[in-house]
């Protein structure tokens, strides 16, 4: 008779509460807001787990309660606030990333489910006072959300709960316009996430000589291609993320979005395109077989360094071998995963043993995955090269070994300018590439989101605007006169596409 296994409790947040009090004014707002957000996200999902007087649920409760404590005793009041696509405590907006995207998104769905724009407690909230608002909140059942921000109003006035002060959410312009536009860009959202996780498991279970999960991996390429086919531009948006911490996995996803989107550009059929996703995800399977230290060093690579990391083409056919013996794996998978390297004349790594041409998938994958590898931040590069110049640098120069056709595709697919490029306006604004103009002929003219005035006042979300409007008198009411580095000014180019 085995023994049960003991409930998973959320990390307390009350564990991180002293590497807190040695932060002060932003950063120690930023530290305690996640902190407050996975508190709040774990007293959740417990209470729907198990009854109130369960343990884990009092305690996650106990942790909530002084985590709220600690914000307001510190900051005075502890206000959390959600607008559009954003979420603030205290008036600081705080990052999505993928380590937080499912709190994150739990919440904000929550909140707008109930109606809920701000939420503001000026005294430390008893646990009872939290369980009156979780339990009510957790269960919108379909009702209007203004409906349920007055109902949640009087429930809270007749229990006797004065610990909290709500305010109704508002919606920006931008939001009451583009209603199919935000459940694009959050289905995206999600579609990457998932993404990401799933080739972190596979990645991982391939390291430890684990069975690897192919089905999900083909479920996670069907979503994407779907997606891709649905609503190319969100989905391209979120490759700006490029989250350095977990470089190998969000570029493996990077490059299969690009792989797609430029195979459907190409013409292939979504079965091809399923085919050359499913390539793609696992172009980089061999780093799998290079230990860890290697592939994040930061300094100069020693030559048996060297000599790994050029052996991980082949170390990813002999890893996809071995998934293939398990369960049923496209051949033409391996193919890439041992040709991305290769140039057209076949020099590159590893060294080609038989003249065979690249396969047209593997021409594709080395395309997409030297755009998404320079334009990254990683170990060994700290400071990425701009989208535009890597363009630049894929077309012009002969001896990168990139074919020609395909690299036009791409540049048509991402603009002269392409999706997360920074720029400068000749207004003096700043802006953010948010996606190509779809006229070929217009290429240096994308859309643009507005992130400054010509003050220099930063702006959250900003304003999209089409560089090919003109003025009364027929003139271009902006142009882009350079691009930028968008660290200078303090932004994070993927905030804007989260």
């Amino acid at each position: 008779m085995t023994t049960p296994s003991r409930p998973t409790r959320t990390l307390r947040p009350s564990m991180a509460l002293p590497a807190m009090h040695d932060a002060t004014g932003e950063a120690y707002v930023r530290v305690a807001s996640r902190a407050f957000i996975q508190a709040f996200y774990g007293t959740m999902r417990n209470l729907r787990m198990y009854p109130f007087e369960n343990l884990v649920v009092q305690q996650s409760l106990q942790d909530l309660s002084e985590i709220t404590n600690d914000i307001i005793v510190r900051e005075s009041e502890c206000e959390f606030r959600v607008a559009g696509e954003f979420i603030f405590v205290n008036s600081t907006r705080l990052r999505l990333d993928l380590d937080n995207y499912t709190s994150f998104s739990a919440l904000l769905n929550q909140f707008r489910q109930n109606g809920i724009g701000t939420l503001r407690a000026r005294m430390a909230p008893p646990a009872r006072d939290w369980t009156v608002l979780l339990g009510f909140i957790m269960n919108p059942q379909g009702v209007d959300p203004a409906e349920r921000f007055d109902a949640l109003r009087q429930r809270l006035t007749e229990t006797g709960v004065e610990s909290f002060e709500l305010a109704p959410l508002v919606e920006s312009d931008e939001e009451q316009g583009g209603g199919q536009q935000v459940e694009a860009k959050e289905k995206a959202k999600r579609t990457y996430a998932r993404s990401v996780a799933a080739t972190k498991d596979v990645i991982n279970s391939v390291r430890m000589g684990q069975s690897a999960n192919i089905k999900k991996i083909k479920r996670v390429v069907q979503g994407i291609v779907d997606q891709i086919l649905a609503d190319e531009t969100s989905l391209i948006g979120l490759t700006t993320i490029r989250d350095y911490d977990d470089y190998t996995f969000t570029h493996s996803v990077n490059v299969c979005i690009f792989s797609i989107a430029l195979g459907r550009r190409l013409a292939l059929s979504r079965l091809q395109l399923y085919d050359l996703g499913m390539a793609a995800l696992f172009h980089d399977i061999g780093k799998s077989r290079v230990p860890v230290e290697v592939i994040n060093k930061p300094d100069v690579l020693t030559d048996d360094e060297w000599r790994l990391i050029a052996a991980h083409p082949w170390l990813g056919v002999l890893a996809l071998f071995t998934v293939r013996d398990q369960q049923e794996f496209p051949y033409r998978s391996m193919l890439v995963a041992f040709q991305h390297h290769m140039k057209r004349d076949l020099t590159g790594y590893p060294r080609s043993l038989r003249t065979k041409d690249l396969t047209f998938y593997s021409k594709i994958v080395a395309v997409a995955d030297g755009f998404d590898a320079a334009t990254s931040r990683r170990s060994y590069q700290t400071t990425p090269i701009a989208p535009a110049a890597v363009l630049q640098e894929m077309r012009d120069n002969s001896r990168r070994g990139m074919d020609p056709t395909i690299v036009k595709a791409f540049i048509n697919l991402l603009g002269i300018y392409p999706v997360g490029t920074f720029v400068v306006l000749d207004t003096f604004e700043l802006a953010i590439v948010h996606a190509a103009n779809p006229d070929h002929e217009m290429l240096s003219r994308p859309l643009v989101r507005i992130v400054s005035d010509e003050l220099g006042n930063v702006q959250y979300p900003g304003t999209v605007v089409d560089l090919t409007e003109r003025t009364e008198g027929g003139d271009f009411r902006r142009t882009i006169i350079k691009t930028a580095d968008p660290d200078r000014y303090g932004i994070r180019v993927g905030d804007y596409f989260i």
